[in-house]
């Protein structure tokens, strides 16, 4: 029985015993997540040494060395680029000699001799005209002078003839005044009629000088020399001075421009104007060669200005001659100080 009741005291639980296990657990549980994750950071650390290596140990020698030659090396900083550029603007490569070539009469292509990029010489044929009916013309009016010249050589001979006559009756003296009177007038209506075809002849030969020309208009020739920028007509098309109001009438054979006239215009705000002056140098750069600059100078400043715009009109020489330099390019400039 006592041992009974030993067994009971023994299980029996006192509340303040309780409380004192109870904490004595919190402390427990407290320093073993502080030991989890001591244990965790140090597993990391190790692994990512392993990775990565022993970090390398510098002696004091090198240290030293690399100090010295950190210091012995100059420091080098670019020098600041001077901009001499008082103004900006842009605009296009224009050509100042740049013509569509047409023909002066209306006729049928039959040969064109020229293709885009060619370079043409003054003078050089691009393009024939069907030329048989001026041909056939101009053969007519040299035909007419050769006529109108033979007529005048028979009212020569017979001027001539005229005043031997009247020189026999002047000097007969059986002869009458009637035959005088009558030989005088007949070398009077001769020595007219011999001004009449001289004139006639001179009439010809000027028509036939037409002709010729007319006949010369059936070959296109090339007004200056330059290159050839578009092709507009090819053989068996018909080509007219102006538009004869239907679609299938070229009015031009081909575009020439010359190189050596190419400059560059830009518009100018006219509240910016008074920083532009005649011979001011200028630097160009081409819209497709951003990385080339230009040596240019302004020619002129055209004396009007554009009111819908509020711009004046700027002409710039170009001082280089280069194949990359195209017709409308865009380019900006720079109008540099003087």
């Amino acid at each position: 029985m006592n041992d009974k009741s030993a067994l009971l005291k023994q299980l029996q639980i006192n509340p303040e015993q309780k409380h004192e296990q109870k904490g004595l657990s919190l402390w427990h549980l407290l320093f073993a997540v502080l030991a989890s994750a001591a244990l965790t950071f140090w597993l990391t650390s190790f692994v990512n040494q392993d990775k990565t290596g022993p970090a390398p140990q510098i002696s004091s020698a090198q240290q030293t060395s690399n100090a010295d030659t950190t210091a012995a090396k100059p420091v080098t900083t670019k020098a600041p680029v001077e901009n001499n550029s008082i103004l900006n603007s842009s605009g296009y490569i224009t050509a100042r000699r740049m013509a569509t070539v047409s023909a002066e009469v209306m006729g049928l292509i039959t040969e064109v001799n020229v293709e885009e990029g060619m370079q043409v010489q003054q003078g050089d044929v691009l393009a024939r005209l069907d030329s048989a009916l001026a041909k056939t013309a101009m053969q007519l009016s040299e035909a007419q002078v050769k006529a109108l010249s033979a007529r005048r050589t028979a009212l020569d001979a017979d001027l001539e003839e005229a005043r031997r006559n009247l020189s026999r009756v002047n000097n007969n003296s059986f002869s009458s005044e009637a035959e005088r009177t009558g030989a005088a007038s007949r070398v009077q209506n001769l020595a007219a009629s011999l001004q009449s075809a001289s004139a006639e002849i001179e009439v010809a030969r000027l028509q036939a000088q037409s002709q010729r020309e007319r006949l010369d208009d059936h070959t296109i020739r090339a007004p200056f020399s330059g290159v050839v920028t578009v092709k507009n007509a090819q053989p068996g098309e018909i080509v007219a001075p102006t538009s004869a109001g239907g679609g299938f009438t070229r009015t031009g054979i081909c575009t020439i421009v010359d190189m050596d006239s190419l400059e560059i215009e830009v518009d100018v705000n006219e509240a910016f104007i008074g920083r532009v002056s005649p011979g001011q140098q200028v630097e160009a750069t081409l819209d497709a060669y951003p990385d080339w600059r230009i040596p240019a100078s302004v020619i002129a400043i055209i004396p009007t200005a554009d009111r819908a715009k509020a711009t004046v009109q700027v002409r710039i020489r170009i001082e280089v001659k280069d194949p990359r330099i195209l017709p409308d390019m865009g380019v900006k400039v720079a109008f540099m100080k003087a």
